[in-house]
């Protein structure tokens, strides 16, 4: 039974949304095109390496595209790599993984992903293969034929290879095995269109190369841009502590996404929402951090509930956005030995609460006026203001830090 796929041309404007390049562009729309006229989906692949156990935002990228690909007929097939997680991705490295995952502790990971994932993308109607069920298999003498397909030349022309070797850094063997493994899994399940981001370009490539020497037809790269994190410089990722995970409670989402920088605004609707690209530019130009809101209670509700988007938002607005107090503020011990007669300055205070991590930090908050105290949020005047100290002060350090001294 063949399958009916919408126009070409409509199925172009909702793939092309949000992406950055797409490799050999033109082939695109004949694939499409093919596809309609035989009634067969187009196998579209996507590669994940479950070296951790949280999903965020930046994944959810290419994870969002293949559900697109899925709502309009395509067949998702997704790979874990559990044998390339043991080698470890060095795409953007400027040195190897210092630490290697052991196969049990790939396939914890590889469970909790497939979870998450399934938040995004229709896991019933989606194809899951581990790449070790080809690569396990593998004779030694396999594999030599396999590297004998690629130069040492052709690796070099990787960016993060290149780079570390101008800098003389060492590159190990078993890396230069990730990319040749990433393309043969392309071969292995007849990829027709692979997505990730663009650092993505060379293994996409090799694996068109290792197609066509397997009479196959050859996959087109689909590549998203990398979404940046809370700092909006940097990608998003959990090591940089600058991540939204998908699966963090609605009110962390949303505390997370009013940190946001304005200047990201736009590639969070375009990548990480269906609204349409000239209504997100009238939000933006509107009031900013109600646009803000609306985006976190778009997201949060696709990954919770509408219901549970709109109860972040209310709670943000009643206890950071107004007046209210907090319903989670934490008691912190302060030791007496920090005081002297009761007292402490403002600057001790603040650090010894860990509210501030240095006393410079602590210095600026106050000359800020960031600085308050009590339900009634007293502003601290000075660094050497001498506080006196009772148990349950209440003690804040801009609106997101604060907490309840508890002496101790």
């Amino acid at each position: 039974m063949t399958a009916s796929f919408p126009p070409v041309e409509d199925q172009l404007r909702i793939i092309t949304r949000g992406i950055e390049k797409i490799v050999p562009q033109e082939e695109l729309r004949k694939k499409l095109q093919h596809s309609k006229d035989t009634g067969t989906p187009l196998r579209i692949k996507y590669g994940i390496d479950p070296t951790g156990i949280d999903v965020h935002l930046g994944h959810t990228v290419p994870l969002r595209k293949m559900r697109q690909f899925q709502d309009l007929g395509h067949q998702a097939v997704i790979i874990i790599g559990n044998y390339t997680a043991l080698v470890g991705d060095p795409s953007g490295r400027d040195e190897a993984r210092s630490k290697r995952l052991t196969e049990a502790e790939v396939e914890t990971n590889a469970k909790t992903y497939l979870e998450q994932v399934g938040k995004v993308v229709d896991m019933s109607r989606a194809e899951v293969h581990r790449n070790g069920d080809w690569f396990g298999k593998m004779s030694f003498a396999h594999v030599l034929s396999l590297c004998g397909r690629v130069t040492v030349a052709q690796l070099l022309t990787r960016d993060d290879f290149a780079k570390r070797y101008r800098e003389e850094k060492p590159i190990f063997l078993h890396e230069c095995l990730y990319p040749v493994m990433q393309a043969w899994d392309s071969v292995e399940i007849k990829s027709d269109v692979e997505l990730g981001g663009t650092e993505q370009l060379y293994s996409f490539m090799l694996a068109r190369d290792l197609q066509a020497q397997e009479s196959l037809n050859q996959q087109i790269a689909v590549m998203s841009p990398i979404l940046v994190g809370l700092d909006g410089i940097r990608r998003m990722g959990k090591s940089l502590g600058n991540y939204i995970g998908i699966s963090e409670s609605p009110y962390d989402m949303m505390k997370k996404f009013m940190q946001l920088p304005d200047g990201v605004m736009k590639m969070y609707f375009e990548l990480l929402t269906e609204v349409p690209l000239d209504d997100v530019d009238r939000l933006l130009a509107g009031h900013l951090k109600e646009a803000k809101v609306t985006l976190a209670r778009m997201v949060i509700g696709q990954y919770h509930s509408a219901a549970d988007g709109d109860a972040a938002a209310a709670r943000w607005q009643a206890e950071i956005g107004g007046d209210a107090l907090p319903t989670d503020i934490p008691d912190v011990v302060l030791a007496a030995t920090n005081l002297t007669d009761g007292t402490i300055t403002a600057v001790k205070l603040l650090t010894a609460l860990s509210l501030c991590p240095s006393n410079g930090e602590a210095r600026r908050l106050i000359q800020g006026g960031g600085a308050k105290l009590g339900e009634e949020k007293t502003t601290i005047e000075s660094h050497d203001q001498q506080i006196a100290v009772t148990d349950g002060l209440l003690v804040w350090a801009g609106k997101k830090k604060y907490c309840r001294v508890k002496l101790g």
